[in-house]
């Protein structure tokens, strides 16, 4: 593993602290400047001449401090010093301030950035066509400091009053209600400003303050329990606020009565930004979003974009009560938030739509990245230590978000719902208000359940990795006896003396052929045990991780796994099971333990498959299979392979909806479509041609749920033509979405040539900067050429990009999305040579999980391409040499 570098940091001294703030605040929409004042109610602890608090990219006017003791006694500011690399600002006196109480006055300014952090700009054109500005925050984790001076640590908590000078045409937000407004005067005279004072918030962390301005309209309603939710859009989008407001609605309640706390503030705000990095931020009473991740049009978004805004509603409402009500006490507790989040959201959407089938696309979407990214050397503990700001943007990744919710859901099943919710409960009323730590969670769920919490999941937050379990079976009679055994799983596959002290506390659940509507539930605590069944048959296969909500793979012996088989093909087992079995398979072909034509013979035991996320993560393994040997030139006879596959799919569900269909059918037909066209599939491709056609000329238009699809189908065969229609597409709609599926799709175009006017349009100024990474990551994930292409262009646009994310998680995904897929020991050496001039200290250990992943592609290819090439043959996919 490689040594990360770690900047010099300490935590703020505890010598002054904040009590409350009072701030006033005046942003100029055409300066894209703005004037603070910040009045801090603090309690000295101990004489200091000395306040050390959080600043970046703040000019300091004045600053004095008043005793409480001494009102009329001001004590002004004898030096300010910036430390900008651990961004401080030192606050010198000449007389030391006196222990009590008091109040730290401060003047400044400061500039609206256009970097997506902190009090910064947002641009969007209105239906008019005129281009309007906005002013919005993004302060977690470290960047409240960029708006106000402060003690910017989630631990230090307090009040806030916030005061707001804006334009009298524009609305202002922020985290209360709106408490009163006034004209705004300047000398005599009133101005076209006004003021708006909000509410005293909660004591809560800096990183949840929020503000707001602009141009915005809304829908409200009021939930069962009376909270009042509104949705804000950009003027002229209100309506597609209609569905994230009926999901927000029915959420607050489902929340109220899980945690058995009722939400703590009078309303709740959700808005669309045009400009945001992440998805989502669940800044108390006031959630700001991507647009596509909260709106919705009724007649143009897709399915799988309804469900994304349900489930990133569901995230960031959770929030307000497991990360808003209780906080992390610091940033190494990232997972407490982010993990309960990713878990509950799941929950959440289950409740609001028990359709959606929501719990298998759980497996996907969270379980599988995160064991895929922990499986590498070069991951991290869901604990891991964190100072300096640099480094905490990094652990926003998949072992805090979806490796912590695999572990809750584990949990979950391992205390049962009642006590689960019983614990939380405790954990939620104790610490409101205030801040904890992992270990205050387990200590209330193992006071509500009586079973070992804390020693059970301590093996899993404090360990990097997680186990795979090896399993083999005797019969005896109408009975089995079963050898379970532990190590840690290696993507590499190797199991060295460094490895050999990791152990896990692993609750199971194992049931049988004969059984498995009562499964047996056991902790695996030591590296093996031996686990007798009662009456199962000599032929009955025996499934271990029963309900597929353990984190760990599990490896069965060759006769074990030739059971399950007919289980899976007649679909005897649960999706969740069958989608287990296959990825823990392709996993252990990845890793060497097992043969890439092993992993293919098990697919044809999914011929009648016809669930949605069991295919989605098929595709998924099958894609990463083909990328790898397109180095080896095999990419002919796996497209024949993929065709045989789904072939069956688009014939049952045909191309169009039909009436009650389930809300996964129009999934796995977009996700059919997709791959058959991408495959080649002449029939497939033809019809979307056709579809197309009659979609430029306005004659019939595609059906959002196939849009993204047939784009890249036609495309993947498309001339320049077809690639200026597209770009076209991208202009003539103001919905957020469509643009976006259309420019992602922009990577399966056709040729070097367009897909190099694809790199030059993602740079350009007509896509914003939280989008070019994803345009850039589809022309990677095409296949080797666009690879090349992409990486060449990173290194020539080098300098412009890392400005562009400096010191945001975007950064890491442009290098992991576009460098992860290389094979050759000429691709990793490039890497690593070209980052070892380069300062990313955001991105060091992602860098680091590119060229381990690399590595393992190039073992992986030269280990097995002769067999699967073999395999190829014997089957007729390609023809013998």
């Amino acid at each position: 593993m490689a040594n990360i570098k770690k900047l010099p940091f300490s935590r703020l001294p505890k010598a002054v602290i904040p009590v409350h703030y009072a701030l006033e605040i005046k942003p100029n929409l055409k300066t894209f400047k703005f004037n603070g004042r910040v009045v801090v109610d603090t309690k000295v602890n101990e004489e200091t001449d000395e306040i050390l608090i959080n600043s970046a990219d703040i000019e300091i006017l004045r600053a004095s401090f008043n005793s409480v003791e001494s009102e009329s006694k001001r004590n002004l500011c004898s030096n300010i010093t910036y430390h900008e690399t651990d961004e401080t600002v030192s606050i010198k006196y000449p007389q030391k301030l006196a222990k009590g109480d008091g109040k730290l006055m401060i003047d400044y300014v400061g500039i609206l950035n256009d970097k997506m952090k902190g009090f910064y700009r947002s641009k969007f054109t209105a239906v008019d066509g005129s281009e309007r500005y906005v002013a919005v925050t993004q302060f977690e984790s470290t960047d409240a400091r960029r708006a106000l001076p402060c003690w910017d640590e989630p631990a230090i908590k307090a009040t806030f009053d916030v005061t707001m000078i804006v334009p009298k045409d524009k609305v202002a937000l922020s985290n209360m209600v709106t408490a009163s407004f006034t004209d705004y005067r300047e000398t005599e005279n009133i101005s076209d400003l006004k003021v708006i004072k909000f509410a005293k918030t909660p004591i809560m962390s800096t990183y949840l303050l929020a503000f707001v301005v602009g141009d915005f309209e809304y829908v409200e309603a009021r939930s069962a329990d009376g909270v009042l939710v509104r949705v804000y859009a950009p003027i002229g989008k209100k309506d597609q606020g209609k569905f994230a407001l009926d999901v927000a609605v029915k959420t607050l309640p489902f929340y109220k009565d899980y945690f058995n706390i009722p939400y703590p503030l009078p309303k709740i705000d959700l808005i669309a930004i045009a400009d945001f990095a992440a998805g989502a931020m669940e800044n108390w009473g006031l959630v700001t979003y991507r647009e596509t991740a909260l709106l919705i049009d009724p007649v143009n978004s897709s399915s799988s974009n309804k469900q994304w805004v349900a489930i990133v509603v569901g995230h960031e409402l959770a929030h307000q009560w497991f990360g808003n009500l209780v906080t992390m006490e610091w940033w190494t507790h990232l997972w407490l938030n982010e993990g309960f989040a990713s878990w509950i959201e799941y929950l959440c959407v289950d409740h609001c739509f028990p359709e959606w089938d929501i719990w298998t696309q759980f497996l996907v979407m969270d379980s599988a990245r995160a064991l895929e990214l922990d499986s590498l050397n070069n991951s991290h503990p869901i604990e891991v230590p964190v100072g300096h700001p640099s480094e905490v943007d990094e652990i926003f990744d998949a072992i805090s978000y979806q490796k912590g919710s695999s572990i809750i859901a584990m949990l979950h099943d391992f205390l049962g719902d009642d006590g689960f919710r019983s614990g939380l409960n405790h954990y939620l009323e104790k610490f409101k208000y205030s801040n904890a730590q992992t270990e205050d969670l387990w200590e209330s769920l193992e006071g509500a359940t009586q079973k070992p919490v804390n020693k059970v999941m301590s093996s899993w937050t404090r360990q990097m990795g997680y186990p795979v379990v090896s399993v083999s079976a005797k019969h005896s009679g109408q009975s089995v006896e079963l050898e379970i055994s532990q190590s840690k799983f290696c993507a590499d596959g190797q199991l060295d003396s460094s490895h050999e002290n990791y152990e896990w506390l692993i609750p199971m659940v194992i049931a049988n052929g004969s059984n498995n509507k009562q499964p047996v539930k056991i902790i695996l605590d030591e590296k093996s045990k031996s686990v007798t069944l009662q009456d199962v048959k000599q032929d009955d296969w025996v499934k271990i991780n029963f309900g597929q909500f353990g984190f760990y793979r599990v490896r069965y012996t060759s006769d074990m796994l030739l059971k399950l088989v007919p289980a899976v093909a007649n679909k005897v087992l649960s999706p969740r099971d069958r989608l287990g079995l296959q990825n823990d398979t392709f996993a252990l072909t990845k890793a060497g333990l097992l043969n890439t034509t092993d992993y293919l013979d098990l697919l044809q035991a999914f011929s009648k498959e016809d669930n949605y996320t069991v295919w989605s993560d098929i595709i998924g393994n099958f894609g990463s299979i083909i990328s790898l040997m397109e180095y080896a030139n095999l990419t002919d006879g796996f497209k024949a392979v993929g065709i045989e596959l789904l072939t069956d799919i688009v014939k049952t569900l045909g191309w169009e909806m039909k009436a009650n269909e389930k809300h996964t059918d129009g999934l796995l037909r977009s996700l059919a479509v997709l791959h058959l066209g991408r495959f080649g599939h002449t029939e497939t491709m033809a019809e979307a041609k056709s579809k197309f056609a009659a979609h430029l000329d306005g004659t019939k238009a595609i059906d959002p749920d196939l849009r993204s699809a047939i784009y890249k189908v036609v495309l993947s065969e498309g001339d320049e033509t077809t690639f200026n229609a597209l770009l076209k597409l991208i202009d003539t709609t103001d919905l957020q979405e469509e643009k976006m599926r259309v420019m992602v799709s922009l990577g399966a175009a056709n040729g070097e040539h367009l897909l190099t006017r694809a790199l030059e349009f993602a740079m350009s100024d007509k896509v914003r900067s939280q989008d070019k990474v994803f345009i850039i990551e589809s022309i990677a994930r095409s296949g080797k050429i666009g690879r090349q292409l992409t990486w060449n262009f990173m290194k020539q646009n080098w300098d412009k990009l890392n400005s562009i994310y400096q010191g945001g998680f975007l950064l890491s995904r442009l290098i992991k999305g576009c460098l992860s897929g290389f094979a050759g020991e000429e691709f990793s050496a490039d890497i690593r040579e070209f980052f070892s001039t380069k300062s990313v200290p955001a991105a060091e250990r992602t860098i680091e999980q590119v060229i381990e992943s690399i590595e393992l592609n190039t073992k992986w290819l030269s280990r097995d391409v002769s067999s699967v090439t073999s395999w190829m043959q014997n089957k007729n996919y390609i023809p013998s040499k």
